[in-house]
């Protein structure tokens, strides 16, 4: 009897174990994702895409309706 019991506990325990990410892969994942927006970031604000949306931005508003 106390066999089954123990086989029982066992595999209900191992079951939730792989049933989502973990905190080290929740961390992993926003480390990633802070890294890619500091990228995102650093290309958006350079020189030349500022001047590009500043241009695309004046030609938007100067626009006759």
């Amino acid at each position: 009897m106390w066999m089954r019991v123990r086989r029982a506990w066992c595999v209900a325990r191992g079951r939730g174990r792989d049933s989502g990410m973990s905190t080290a892969e929740y961390a992993v994942g926003t480390v990633a994702a802070c890294g890619f927006a500091a990228v995102l970031y650093k290309i958006v604000t350079s020189g030349a895409v500022s001047a590009e949306m500043q241009q695309l931005i004046e030609r938007a508003l100067s626009v006759r309706i």
